[in-house]
């Protein structure tokens, strides 16, 4: 009786089962294929197309990277270690290499000085980017990075860098004090507190010409991809602030500020670029006073700064009003002023939506920057159109030379749209 009861008792399983894996045909490589190649008749006969392709450009390219001679002194010794064979000339990047990176006139013993401050721009930049993962002592490096580069760089005293440096702590300060009383008083303030410490530092730097001192390496001298990443870095984070100001301008309600805004960017985005920079570099010259020398390095700076800034402007303009107008009467329900409003509620939403925008400027402007070379400026591409393609060694070699510029570019311009999207998925500007 006991053992029929034991077994019509049913058995209670005490612990849950552990999931089951799902079939094949549901996971891993065969289930991506399915959906993302072959998941309809036109996508299939589109993945087989591009599969074709691909292998057909495969199999033609690579002889000529295969083939690649890394060690000659000119196109015609390429060609004869070829022996008619498909090949490229990569030699010219062994030898040219210094000068496609540096220019053709920077000192040689001094690479150092701009391979330092490269590697000290990605690493004052870090904690900007990191947005709270390093410690904030780093910011400290990023607030003193574009003095100490500017001197690496340019070389001369370093007091020249600590001066200037000096004037802007100053300035800020005077700001902070005044500002309490009114936003005009505290910017007008900060300005005058700024200048005239630079006036008087400039007595300290005529004193002390040899503190610290590198060799000057004057304007003329840079050039190559160095030149690219100078005009990109400082134009991108000088029209940032500038273009949010032009922003904020055309939406005031002061009309002066308004019109001068308007007319700005109207005027500089109805402008081409390369206009701009013969202005910079020829008509500019005209306005200035008799024997007075204006760095033309600083000149585009001034003109790609402008360009890129009045794009930027609309984009935060567009920022500005995708923000519904509860947020404005929210600020204004909290007692807070038009600065406060700005800068603690209306701007930190609205730069969270011009994130796409704003790295769209920023990496056409870098590739733009490649456009100095038509005012005679030895950037990447005018350093391969000049002195190494006139020359007669490498006369009529092309691929590997834009091939390089070109790997350059993309991998700068991919890193930006790359942290760009991490940080849209860390900020979830989606709303989702």
């Amino acid at each position: 009786m006991s053992d029929t009861h034991a077994q019509s008792v049913a058995f209670v399983r005490e612990t849950e089962i552990p999931p089951a894996p799902p079939p094949e045909a549901q996971s891993g490589a065969v289930r991506w294929m399915q959906q993302n190649l072959f998941s309809s008749v036109f996508n299939s006969i589109l993945t087989v197309i591009s599969f074709t392709f691909i292998a057909w450009l495969v199999i033609n390219v690579y002889p000529w990277f295969a083939n690649g001679i890394w060690q000659a002194d000119s196109i015609r010794e390429c060609r004869e270690l070829l022996d008619g064979k498909t090949g490229a000339c990569f030699a010219v990047l062994t030898e040219r290499w210094n000068q496609l990176l540096f220019g053709f006139s920077y000192p040689v013993e001094g690479y150092w000085r701009p391979t330092t401050a490269f590697v000290l721009l990605l690493v004052s930049i870090a904690p900007v980017l990191a947005r709270g993962r390093l410690p904030n002592a780093m910011f400290i490096l990023t607030a003193i990075y574009p003095f100490l580069a500017y001197w690496l760089i340019w070389g001369g005293t370093i007091m020249t860098p600590v001066v200037a440096l000096v004037g802007f702590v100053v300035g800020y300060m005077a700001y902070s004090r005044l500002v309490t009383r009114s936003f005009a008083m505290g910017a007008f303030g900060g300005t005058a507190a700024a200048i005239v410490t630079w006036y008087l530092g400039g007595f300290l730097v005529d004193a002390m010409p040899n503190f610290l001192a590198l060799a000057e390496v004057p304007s003329r001298s840079m050039g190559g991809f160095m030149l690219n990443l100078i005009l990109g870095t400082v134009c991108v984070s000088l029209s940032i602030p500038l273009g949010i100001l032009l922003a904020l301008g055309r939406q005031s309600n002061m009309p002066i500020v308004k019109g001068i805004c308007v007319v700005f960017i109207e005027f500089i985005r109805g402008v081409p670029l390369i206009t701009l920079l013969f202005v910079a570099n020829v008509v500019l010259a005209y306005f200035l006073p008799p024997g007075t020398t204006f760095d033309l390095i600083l000149r585009v700076i001034i003109m790609i700064t402008m360009f890129s800034a009045a794009y930027i402007a609309e984009v935060v303009r567009g920022g500005l009003a995708a923000l519904p107008r509860g947020q404005y009467e929210a600020a204004d329900s909290l007692g807070l002023d038009y600065p406060q409003a700005m800068r603690l509620i209306i701007l930190p939403q609205a730069l969270k939506i011009s994130i796409p925008g704003i790295v769209n400027v920023a990496v056409g402007l870098f590739k733009d920057t490649v456009l100095v070379s038509v005012i005679s400026m030895f950037d990447t591409v005018g350093m391969i159109r000049g002195p190494i393609q006139q020359s007669t060694n490498w006369l009529g070699i092309y691929w590997e030379l834009f091939g390089f510029a070109a790997l350059l570019f993309f991998i700068v311009c991919y890193s930006i749209s790359q942290y760009s999207q991490w940080l849209e998925r860390q900020l979830q500007t989606d709303h989702r």
